[in-house]
């Protein structure tokens, strides 16, 4: 079974009272739609937190710092017929600039819309239950240390 290492960010504001998370919809041959946290493979050399800021940037215009490591999700799925298991690591990201779908040129072939919406609802409207549980960990965290 093949392996992947990939690393992911979820990047958040405070807007009118409330976090924000920057959401990705990727671009698809099929007409399912999907709503992710933006994430991708870590290149030769990289660190996972490096990438991902190049990811979160690449897939939302955004520009960030890292806050703090959220954990890990980790998969089995299918690609051209061969099995690969994938670990993700989601880092808490603050974002410090750029605006939220301008993607540098050439990312419009992976991501259809990137958006803001409220962290609260982050769970609820994310497709995958993995990064479902990321947001609300991050959503926690969050919390936490504002009230």
């Amino acid at each position: 079974m093949r392996r992947e290492l990939s690393a992911g960010g979820v990047v958040v504001r405070r807007m009118r009272g409330r976090w924000w998370v920057a959401v990705v919809r990727p671009r698809r041959d099929d007409a399912k739609i999907v709503w992710a946290l933006p994430k991708g493979l870590i290149d030769a050399g990289e660190r996972a937190p490096e990438t991902a800021l190049r990811e979160v940037y690449e897939e939302t215009g955004i520009h960030a710092r890292l806050e703090q490591k959220l954990g890990d999700v980790r998969y089995v799925y299918t690609w051209a017929g061969e099995r690969v298991f994938k670990i993700v690591s989601f880092f808490l990201l603050r974002a410090t600039g750029g605006r939220v779908g301008e993607v540098p040129p050439g990312m419009e072939i992976e991501v259809a819309e990137a958006r803001w919406v409220p962290l609260a609802d982050a769970p609820s409207l994310l497709s995958y239950r993995g990064e479902r549980e990321i947001a609300q960990r991050a959503w926690e965290s969050l919390t936490e240390v504002s009230v």
